[in-house]
């Protein structure tokens, strides 16, 4: 009476009298089911394991993702920085920007303001500095100006190229001349 999938021989469970001993039965049953629930412990561990490293593994390829895209952001601003940099370069030239005609003047001004729009869509900001105190963590000195006030030790008095952020995280500092006061 033995199943193929079935460990459990029930012939062998005969007594000395010839009946059957439903004690070593039910105690090979017991075995017999304990065996099978830790084989089921163990699968359902294995399981549970697998499935939560799946899940970790999908978040983690999606964090990559995002941090993909957010470099790939990086290179393409970087890259529109140094067509802001030209426009920057001819609006601090007044006296040649006057020259020009006042309508294709607000045209370009409006093409500039459109890149600086589209970058902030993406999560870049420009930071200018201008009149706030220099923070070296976010600004690069080019220059010391002396200053006779002392109020203007320490701020920035000019700033040569606007920096961006991206995200918040700075991917150019802007560069800048601080003022130094001295009472000499």
């Amino acid at each position: 009476m033995q199943n193929e999938n079935d460990d459990v021989i029930f012939d062998e469970n005969i007594d000395e009298d010839g009946g059957h001993d439903d004690g070593a039965l039910i105690k090979k049953l017991r075995l017999k089911i304990k065996e099978l629930e830790e084989k089921n412990l163990e699968y359902l561990t294995g399981w549970q394991k697998e499935r939560a490293d799946s899940i970790n593994l999908k978040k983690r390829l999606e964090e990559e993702k995002k941090e993909f895209a957010k470099f790939a952001k990086e290179d393409i601003a970087t890259e529109i920085m140094t067509v802001l940099d030209s426009f920057d370069s001819a609006f601090k030239n007044k006296e040649a920007w006057e020259k020009v005609d006042e309508n294709w003047r607000r045209g370009v001004e409006y093409i500039h303001s459109q890149l600086i729009n589209v970058l902030g869509n993406h999560g870049v900001s420009v930071i200018n500095p201008l009149g706030e105190q220099f923070d070296p963590n976010r600004d690069e000195a080019i220059e010391n100006v002396a200053v006779e006030d002392k109020k203007e030790d320490g701020k920035i008095l000019e700033v040569l190229n606007v920096g961006y952020a991206l995200q918040n995280k700075i991917i150019r500092a802007p560069k800048v001349k601080v003022g130094k006061f001295s009472s000499q």
